[in-house]
């Protein structure tokens, strides 16, 4: 499992670069690769979160607009957000299972980011979660 934890990893630098410098996602991938080296799945993995964070991004925004409380997503530190949009597209894709994204999650904010990051990420993760599994079972949240 290292690859997929340096897969969010790498997603998250992509992320982080296109969010700050407002490159199209092309551009982002072109350049990210030149100066790293992984396997081959791993890349792939990473190529998949960052390709399916951008096509979703306005829906993963609300989700974790709605669950930010006193928390605007534009003043939110830029790796906590895009932490936050890296689980909350891992929710919506369904390949792992909802702890494990949390866990990852956590990990990845404390190490690019700070231990109270990961105290805020795993709130409004496991907030958005309880509304995701809430509508999966037909249920408010």
């Amino acid at each position: 499992m290292a690859s997929r934890r340096k897969g969010r990893e790498y997603a998250l630098q992509m992320l982080y670069q296109r969010d700050l410098a407002q490159l199209l996602p092309e551009e982002v991938r072109d350049l990210f690769w030149v100066s790293r080296k992984t396997d081959a799945t791993t890349r792939a993995f990473a190529e998949g979160l960052f390709r399916e964070v951008v096509q979703r991004v306005d829906r993963i925004d609300d989700l974790i607009g709605r669950h930010a409380r006193h928390w605007k997503l534009e003043r939110m530190a830029a790796v906590d957000r895009n932490v936050l949009r890296l689980g909350v597209c891992e929710f919506l894709l369904g390949d792992a299972p909802p702890a494990v994204v949390i866990d990852e999650a956590i990990e990845v904010a404390r190490k690019y980011s700070g231990s109270e990051s990961g105290e805020f990420v795993n709130g409004i993760l496991d907030s958005v979660r309880k509304e995701l599994e809430a509508q999966a079972n037909g249920e408010e949240p």
